[in-house]
């Protein structure tokens, strides 16, 4: 089994804050993450679009690839993506210091967002299409910020789903979900669109 990477990183000198970038996965799913992911692949193109604007304002932009497809989650251990998370955070705590960070995750990748966000570099969490049931824990985000996005269109995870766990976490945290209109789960249809909300909802949440 592979180590979790940070593959891509745009860094710019005298950097003040960072956006950690968590891709999608499955349900259940043993299957090594590879350069082959489409998860992957997808949120390293969703970095390759925001990383100029946000470099510009002093903030890096790093995507993590975990070991393992699959949330895996089981009575017993942590959901396979959750330690992988946890170490990209810490990663960047041992090579950068003690930067706010921003965690922006598509589908599982939000769900995983969501329960690092009490390692004390996050400021908040960025959800896109996100795989939120909504009995999940929210006091991971106690104190920080959730800004979420579903299309209506989203056939996969669940809009619905979504808007009530920001009601949810809104009785602890600065929580606000987006319509982002007619579009699926992917990130394809009106692509720019997510771009512009990720980017600004990332200047939110860091200042």
């Amino acid at each position: 089994m592979p180590d979790p990477q940070l593959t891509d990183r745009w860094t710019p000198d005298g950097m003040r804050a960072l956006t950690l970038l968590l891709h999608g996965g499955a349900e259940h799913a043993q299957t090594p993450v590879d350069g082959r992911s489409l998860a992957w692949r997808r949120m390293r193109t969703l970095g390759q679009h925001i990383a100029p604007a946000l470099v510009a304002d002093g903030v890096g932009v790093a995507v993590l690839r975990y070991r393992m497809k699959g949330w895996n989650a089981a009575a017993d251990v942590l959901p396979s993506p959750v330690p992988d998370a946890r170490w990209a955070l810490d990663e960047i705590v041992r090579t950068y210091g003690d930067l706010p960070v921003a965690v922006v995750g598509h589908s599982m990748g939000a769900r995983t967002g969501v329960a690092v966000a009490d390692h004390p570099s996050v400021r908040g969490v960025v959800a896109l299409a996100p795989w939120l049931p909504p009995d999940d824990p929210i006091a991971p985000l106690t104190g920080k910020v959730l800004r979420a996005a579903h299309g209506r269109r989203d056939k996969v995870t669940s809009p619905r789903a979504t808007r009530r766990f920001v009601e949810h976490a809104a009785t602890i945290a600065d929580a606000d979900y987006t319509d982002m209109g007619p579009v699926g789960h992917y990130m394809l249809r009106r692509a720019p669109l997510w771009d512009a909300f990720t980017a600004a909802a990332v200047r939110e949440i860091l200042g």
